[in-house]
C-alpha cells in the first residue's frame, strides 16, 4: 500500500505544479510582471514557505536542543537542497528538451537576474554561517544579523521589482478560466488575474500535500527496509520537502522557461537564507557544525562556481547544472561514512 501511496503522491505533485506554474504564469501575464518577478519572488516564495514552516515548528513549539537541532538543519537543508538536487533538476528538463530537438544545448538565462540572486543568497548565507561557526553564543549578534538579513530582503525585492527583464507570457491559457468559459463565455481581465492567483493557492496547498504524504510513505518504506532513521532525516525527507520548487522547475526548463525555471530556485535560496535564518538566529544557539556545517559549504561553494562562471563567461553552461546532483551524492556518502564510524 505504501509503494501505491507513493506514486499516487508523486502524480499529485506533479499535477499540481503543473496547475501552479499555469496559474503564476497568467497571473505575471495578466499583471504585466517580469519574468524576474515571477521566477524569483512569487513562485519561489510561494513553494518555499511551505517548507519553512518545518523549522518554524520545530524552534517555536519544540523547546529545547531537539527542537533546535531539528530547526537548524532543516533550515540549512533546503539551500542544499536546491543547490544540488534543485539545479540538477533544471539541467535535466534542459536535457530532455534538448533530446527532443526543442533547443540547443545551451540555457537561457538573464545574467544581471542571476548574478543578483546568487549574490544576495552568497551575502546572507556566508554570514548565517559564519556567524553559526565563530558566534555561535553571542545572542547580540544573533539580533542584529537576524534584523540585518530581513532588510537585505527587502533590498533584494526592491532591486528585483525594478530590474529590467523579459514579461512573462503564459504557456497555456489559465486551466479555471477554461473551465469557466463554459458556462460564461467570456471573463474579464481582472477576473482571469484573480482566478490565476487562486488556481495557483489551490494548486500549492495539494501540492504540499502531497509532498507530505509522499515523506509520510517515504519514511514507512524506509524503516521497512532497516534504513537507518538519521539517513532519512538527512538526505530523503529534505528531498521531498523541496519537491514544490523541483518540480516546478522541472516543468518550466522542460518548456524552456529557464529564466522561470532557475529563478523559482535561486529566489527560493535567497527567501531561505533570509527569514527562516533570521528566526533561527533569535531563537537557537545556532550553533552549526558536523554535517550540518557540511551541507552548507556544499551549498556556498555550488553557487560561488554559478557565481563566478556567470561573471567571467555571462552564460551558466547546462553540464554545470548537471553536475550538482553529484554534489548531493557526495554528501550522501559523507553522511554514510559519518554513520559507520558512529560519529553522525
Amino acid at each position: 500500500m505504501e509503494y501505491f501511496l507513493l506514486v499516487f503522491s508523486l502524480l499529485i505533485i506533479l499535477i499540481s505544479a503543473e496547475i501552479f506554474t499555469n496559474g503564476v504564469e497568467v497571473f505575471g501575464e495578466r499583471a504585466s510582471l517580469s519574468q524576474a518577478v515571477v521566477g524569483s519572488v512569487l513562485a519561489a516564495v510561494g513553494t518555499a514557505l511551505p517548507e519553512t514552516i518545518v523549522p518554524l515548528v520545530a524552534i517555536l513549539f519544540y523547546k529545547g536542543e531537539a527542537g533546535s537541532h531539528i530547526g537548524i538543519g532543516a533550515i540549512l537543508g533546503a539551500p542544499f537542497m536546491l543547490a544540488t538536487l534543485g539545479f540538477f533538476l533544471v539541467g535535466v528538463g534542459a536535457f530532455i528538451s534538448f533530446l527532443r530537438k526543442k533547443r540547443g544545448f545551451e540555457i537561457f538565462l538573464e545574467e544581471k537576474t542571476f548574478k543578483r540572486d546568487f549574490f544576495f543568497f552568497l551575502l546572507s548565507y556566508s554570514l548565517a554561517i559564519g556567524t553559526g561557526v565563530f558566534f555561535s553564543q553571542t545572542k547580540s549578534i544573533h539580533y542584529l544579523l537576524a534584523l540585518g538579513l530581513v532588510f537585505i530582503y527587502l533590498i533584494y525585492l526592491r532591486l528585483t521589482f525594478r530590474a529590467e527583464s523579459l514579461e512573462v507570457e503564459a504557456h497555456k491559457d489559465l486551466y479555471l478560466s477554461s473551465i469557466l468559459k463554459k458556462i460564461k463565455k467570456s471573463l474579464s481581465k481582472r477576473t482571469e488575474k484573480n482566478l490565476s492567483l487562486l488556481q495557483a493557492f489551490m494548486a500549492l496547498l495539494i501540492m504540499v500535500k502531497g509532498a507530505h504524504l509522499f515523506v509520510e510513505n517515504l519514511e514507512k518504506i524506509s524503516f521497512a527496509l532497516g534504513l537507518n532513521p538519521l539517513i532519512f532525516s538527512l538526505l530523503l525527507a529534505p528531498v521531498a520537502t523541496e519537491l514544490p520548487e523541483k518540480f516546478n522547475s522541472l516543468l518550466w526548463s522542460l518548456r524552456n522557461r529557464d529564466i522561470l525555471a532557475l529563478g523559482n530556485i535561486s529566489g527560493a535560496m535567497v527567501f531561505q537564507s533570509t527569514f527562516p535564518v533570521s528566526v533561527g538566529l533569535i531563537f537557537t544557539p545556532w550553533e552549526i557544525s558536523g554535517l550540518a556545517l557540511y551541507s552548507a559549504l556544499i551549498a556556498l561553494g555550488i553557487i560561488i562556481i554559478y557565481y563566478l562562471y556567470l561573471m567571467l563567461f555571462k552564460r551558466l553552461p547546462l553540464p554545470l547544472l548537471l553536475l550538482s546532483g553529484l554534489a548531493y551524492l557526495g554528501y550522501f556518502f559523507v553522511v554514510l561514512a559519518q554513520l559507520s564510524h558512529g560519529r553522525a
